[in-house]
């Protein structure tokens, strides 16, 4: 489409719209994809704030003959989120609950609500929305009612169908339908093509089978099923109208629940013995095998096997849920078992559960592994045949996935490691499809059992339903969509499965970059298409447990301001179609300039996504050879500038505290004018280790910048417990510094010399352990520093030898016994803590203290110089009121603020006027008392 066209529909869909219409690059290469292996270009994007916006979007639309897409959170697997028109979002705006009647057990609500939010609405009514797809924290109902999402407890409340009563929707040509049984809404000409093709639609859809996604459900317009034209519509992927409004069916929630999981030899046990465990009603059965559940800690969990079914149950009462999961375990036939009633050790089995689609894509082996053959069904007796003659034909084409999922339902979810990337990978691709197809229809089941056809399967619709039934769809279709402009391209008259593969515009060659991606292979493109679009990134509301990802989405609410949306831009600047300006583009920048580099993604990822990694190269090669902003040059080389500062500690801490100098202080150096500039240190931690004239006895305290010109408390603090656990902590041979600001602000080259210069100071003491206080630094030291120098065998000697405070404790004084300060605590893990040197000694040496309680997750929002940086207040502000300032205003009047952070002890004494401490400083006080 020319410039001059997208131009005028621009401009006309802002004229007729009260919602955001954005035909930017940027917007439109946050749009691209969804979570499956297809890419297609929109023209733009409109973000609708009611039914009357959506009327008016489709006028105009219609008007310029452009289609149009409507997405909810774009975590789609198959491709039908994606489109070359107007996309439709409906996660800005149309995303309400409009009422809730609990006799009725029903609600009505928009369609960019997010299931999770409908779910916590009306869980006080003890009730429950059923359908729960693994992105439960992020999908929308629209997004569910689109591709008919089911989710792990079908066996007991079936699909979105099943529970949907009525939709209010818009079609292509302007007209308003309401949608329910008895043909209600029906669009003209439907009655009589349902009444000429009768014997069709009672024999051409396969019995037994309660996960048939694929097609439309035209039997559902049959006499005899109440001609339910809702239920029809379900699983139309965007391809028939728009929808508006649903009412849809709860169910009770059971009070109680407890989980039975059940070990057996193999997934194909497994498989068979599910169907066995239905008549006992249990809420779930899913399945999955050993090579999925690569977690040591998450292995020793589960039972002894090879592949596990989780059968839920509920109850009254947890006695008679957990007394339901007994009787399911007896009758199971497993090799082990066990019945599991903590909630939090429910929550950590499930998380496994629901982290697998991205767990799994990456085999055991470390290669990638894509969608494309994802949720095929067949009849729940002959799911394990159809695995062990699945498992075969992978071997056949040379292929390796990771079966799992709803082993009740017969469903199977799976990861392939297909090279989508060559000419002849593509090929086999398409090959295996075809021939998987014909498998999973000799198997009497259906290509699609839950996410859908879209472009990954819509193609080989015939195989399953021959010719003539698939010709009735398309007719189907042209009836409620005659002019072709809803989603074209799926499921009536699809695109090819190996047409529009999202990784064909990536560039062949390898990117030039400096940090060494070992895990990619070394390879930046590797490294950026890791994202497939699950959107964990995307949850919203309150979040519990240790979670960090992604405070920037969480505070904003935009596609932009997630890990997934950084990493499409990322993808689209690669490719170099929509994003055109390369590492130059200011939509990346824009993107990436409210990300804090919390490191959260690269624990909470399913994928394990490194924006921090990411952003730090990208402004390492957008501002090479060209000014920075001044927070770059003024927190980037903050070491350098506190060196130079230490010997005027007193006099330059009186002149900031006259107000005029600090606000002239703070423009200059980029600073937001609403923060207060920390205090430096008259004495520094190094000058006072020197002046006490400590000996060193092969454990060495790291000074970090920030430990040593602003917070040297906490390694005096440090010091006092290391030597009263019998310890002789020394200091490094010279200056050193882990380089993490440089690494931050994108100052690759500096941040190398700043490495290598500490590389050869600690090249005599290599190998003895190293107790970094500051977490911030220990993960610089432990990821940054390897991955900036890969080729350098020191930097992999010295981050292995790290250790935190605890860590250190526990290794080295494992009998010391901590004081006894029994009292409870609130705060928060430091993020890079959670994400890269885990905080399970912190947690055991606080419970050994008698520090009860835990501490929050996310990030405190300060997060460096990210906080103090102008323009970033705000949020800064936003993501510290998210998780942190909730926590410590509900903590108890006596309760310990415990942050091992320098910037969240910083964040929680501008914000909230609470003097927070290092869990050092609090030891070491209760050794003195």
């Amino acid at each position: 489409m020319g410039d001059q066209r997208q131009t005028e529909i621009a401009r006309a869909l802002s004229a007729a719209v009260r919602g955001e219409v954005d035909f930017g690059a940027a917007a439109r290469a946050l749009h691209t994809m969804d979570a499956s292996n297809y890419r297609r270009v929109p023209v733009g994007v409109v973000a609708p704030r009611d039914a009357a916006d959506v009327a008016a979007a489709l006028e105009v639309c219609r008007e310029h003959g452009v289609p149009v897409v409507p997405r909810g959170a774009g975590t789609s697997i198959a491709g039908q989120a994606t489109g070359t028109g107007v996309v439709l979002d409906f996660t800005r705006h149309l995303r309400g609950i409009v009422s809730v009647d609990p006799e009725a057990r029903t609600a009505v609500v928009q369609p960019g609500v997010v299931l999770d939010r409908l779910r916590e609405e009306v869980r006080r009514h003890g009730l429950t929305f059923g359908p729960d797809p693994s992105t439960h924290s992020r999908c929308t109902l629209g997004g569910m009612i689109g591709n008919n999402a089911c989710g792990s407890h079908s066996v007991a409340w079936g699909t979105t169908a099943d529970n949907v009563e009525r939709l209010s929707v818009v079609t292509y040509g302007g007209t308003e339908l309401s949608l329910g049984p008895g043909g209600q809404g029906a669009p003209e000409g439907l009655t009589d093509l349902v009444g000429r093709h009768l014997a069709a639609l009672r024999t051409g859809f396969p019995p037994g089978l309660p996960r048939r996604i694929s097609g439309y459900a035209l039997d559902a317009l049959l006499p005899e099923r109440g001609t339910d034209v809702a239920r029809a519509f379900c699983g139309s992927e965007g391809t028939l109208a728009v929808l508006t409004e649903a009412t849809v069916r709860l169910v009770e929630s059971p009070p109680a629940r407890a989980l039975a999981v059940l070990g057996y030899a193999d997934e194909s046990a497994a498989a068979d013995a599910a169907p066995g465990l239905l008549p006992l009603r249990p809420l779930t059965v899913e399945g999955m095998a050993e090579d999925l559940v690569r977690d040591p800690a998450a292995r020793a969990a589960l039972p002894r096997g090879g592949a596990w079914l989780f059968a839920e149950t509920g109850g009254a009462t947890p006695a008679e849920a957990a007394a339901h999961a007994a009787r399911i375990l007896r009758a199971a036939g497993a090799l082990d078992g066990t019945v599991v009633t903590d909630p939090a050790g429910r929550r950590a089995l499930w998380r496994v559960r629901e982290d697998a689609a991205g767990t799994a894509t990456r085999t055991a082996g470390g290669t990638e592994a894509w969608p494309g053959w994802e949720d095929c069904a067949v009849p729940p007796a002959r799911l394990g045949a159809y695995l062990r003659d699945f498992r075969a034909l992978l071997a056949e084409h040379g292929l390796t996935g990771t079966p799992y999922g709803h082993f009740g339902d017969g469903c199977i979810h799976v990861r392939i490691d297909f090279d989508l990337v060559s000419d002849a990978g593509v090929g086999r691709f398409r090959r295996f499809s075809e021939d998987v197809a014909g498998l999973v229809v000799a198997h009497g089941g259906s290509l699609s059992g839950e996410h859908g056809d879209g472009q990954a399967r819509a193609e080989l619709l015939p195989r399953m339903y021959g010719d003539e039934l698939v010709a009735l769809f398309g007719r189907f279709k042209d009836l409620w969509d005659p002019a072709g402009g809803m989603n074209p391209g799926m499921l009536a008259r699809p695109a090819r499965l190996d047409e529009n593969l999202r990784f064909a515009v990536l560039p062949r060659e390898r990117v030039d970059v400096a940090f060494g991606y070992p895990h990619d292979g070394g390879d930046f493109t590797t490294a950026v298409r890791r994202c497939v679009g699950v959107a964990k990134c995307r949850v919203e509301g309150p979040e519990q447990g240790p979670g960090v990802m992604c405070p920037s989405f969480r505070a904003t609410g935009e596609e932009r301001h997630s890990t997934r949306g950084r990493a499409r831009l990322l993808h689209e600047m690669l490719a170099g179609e929509v994003v055109t300006d390369g590492w130059r583009s200011p939509e990346v920048r824009d993107a990436l300039d409210l990300c804090l580099s919390c490191k959260g993604c690269r624990s909470d990822c399913p994928v394990g996504v490194d924006m921090a990694t990411y952003k730090a190269e990208f402004l390492h090669h957008h501002y090479a050879g060209r000014p920075r902003p001044a927070a770059h040059y003024a927190m980037g080389r903050l070491p350098y500038w506190l060196r130079l500062a230490a010997p005027l500690a007193r006099p330059l801490n009186a002149l900031l505290g006259v107000r005029p100098l600090a606000a002239l202080a703070k423009r200059v150096a980029g600073i937001a004018p609403e923060r207060d500039l920390p205090s430096l240190a008259p004495e520094t931690f190094r000058a006072w280790f020197a002046r006490r004239g400590a000996g060193a006895g092969g454990l060495l305290l790291w000074p970090d910048t920030f430990t040593d010109h602003l917070a040297p408390s906490v390694g005096r603090a440090a010091v006092t417990v290391l030597e009263a656990a019998g310890l002789r902590p020394g200091l490094p041979p010279g200056r050193v510094c882990c380089g993490l600001t440089y690494v931050s602000t994108g100052q690759l080259d500096h941040a190398r010399r700043v490495m290598r210069r500490t590389l050869d100071t600690m090249a005599p003491v290599l190998g003895s352990p190293v107790v970094v206080l500051e977490p911030s630094c220990a993960a610089a030291l432990r990821t940054d520093l390897p991955e900036l120098l890969p080729d350098d065998p020191r930097a992999h000697r010295l981050a292995a030898s790290v250790r935190t405070f605890a860590q250190a404790l526990e290794e080295h004084a494992p009998d010391w016994r901590p004081p006894r300060l029994d009292r409870p605590v609130a705060g928060q893990t430091h993020c890079h803590q959670h994400a890269v040197l885990g905080d399970a000694a912190e947690r055991r040496l606080r419970e050994r203290a008698g520090l009860t309680g835990g501490l929050s997750g996310g990030c405190c929002g300060l997060a460096g110089n990210f906080g103090f940086e102008r323009g970033h207040y705000d949020v800064s502000v936003a993501c510290a009121e998210d998780r942190l300032l909730p926590a410590v205003r509900a903590a108890a009047p006596d309760a310990e603020l415990l942050a091992d952070g320098f910037s969240c002890r910083t964040q929680l004494d501008q914000l909230a006027g609470r003097r927070a401490r290092h869990l050092a400083e609090v030891l070491a006080e209760g050794l003195e008392g």
